[in-house]
Parts: structure tokens; sequence; C-alpha cells
């Protein structure tokens, strides 16, 4: 029998948990002691109360995930978007070419963060326009091209992130 969410159980490593998600091969089980561990559903463990598992049933994890991406889609917060490692504690040093003038100096943290939000007002109007009830259908057409080459323009700037998955993409050659 496969528990289902809200079973409780005492493990001999982790000690007294609760399952928090189910998969064929996976059970997620917050314990009191150790925080969230995955053990395979095979595993040796002691069932204290079992609940059977149900269709309806839905973990904490996937509302949680499901309300995040809700988040973004209707609204302007912005996920959190590491830096690449190497570019931490950084600097971007702008020289002009009049050696009369002073050179500028920004934290290339800060300089990062501008272009993550940038990027998260376009995908605010890209949504915004996607779901206008006023906008035809050819005009969505049209100002979608225009994004996608602003997404082009900006991909110079996708070395400064970590994980490729947030990097920007414009439209492909190929």
């Amino acid at each position: 029998m496969i528990l289902g969410i809200g079973s409780r159980i005492k493990h001999s490593t982790y000690g007294l948990g609760v399952v928090t998600n189910v998969t064929s091969k996976m059970y997620w089980v917050t314990f009191i002691e150790n925080g969230l561990e995955t053990i395979d559903v095979d595993e040796d463990f002691e069932v204290i109360d079992g609940v059977e598992e149900e269709v309806d049933t839905v973990s904490f994890y996937e509302v949680e995930r499901t309300f995040r991406e809700l988040l973004k889609k209707y609204s302007d917060i912005s996920e959190v978007v590491p830096i690449a490692d190497k570019w931490k504690g950084g600097k971007i040093i702008l020289e002009p070419g009049d050696t009369n003038l002073t050179s500028k100096e920004i934290p290339i943290d800060t300089f990062f963060h501008k272009i993550v939000m940038v990027r998260d007002r376009i995908r605010v109007m890209e949504q915004k326009i996607n779901s206008s009830k006023v906008i035809d259908d050819q005009d969505k057409v049209d100002l979608q091209q225009y994004i996608t080459r602003m997404y082009g323009s900006l991909t110079t700037f996708n070395v400064l992130f970590k994980n490729k998955s947030q990097q920007f993409t414009g439209s492909s050659k190929k």
C-alpha cells in the first residue's frame, strides 16, 4: 500500500515525520528533527498513522508551486534570479573617452538586478498584451515580434546568469 499525504511515520535515521508529497517511487517527508527528506516507498520505516492515497489530494509542494506560478503570471513580483558565481562581488567600470572626465564604477550585482527587473517588466507586458481583449490577434502577433527582438537584444547579458533556464532568448535563425 502506498501511503497518502498526511501519513505519519517513524524512520530509523530521521525520526518522526509526516508525508507531504508522494510520487510512484518516493515519499517527501517533513521530519520533526531533520526537516524535509525524500525516501523510497520501499524503504523500511514504521507507519504510525497511515492515510490512504486519495486521487484529489494535493501536496503542499504542489500548492506552493502553483501559487508561485500564479504570482509570477499576474503580478510584477520577480523571482529570485542568482548571478553567476564568477561575477559575485565584481564591478563594472565605465571609462569615458574624454580623459578629463571621471570613470564610474557600478557593482555587477546592482547592474544584474536592474537587468532582471527589465526582463520581468517585459514579461509582464507580454502577458498583458497576450491576455488583452482589446488588442486584435494581428496586433498581438506584431507586438510579440517586438518583444522577441527585445529579448534577443538582451542576450548579451546572459553571461551574468547562473542558471541557463533564466537567460534571455530571442528568435532563433534555425
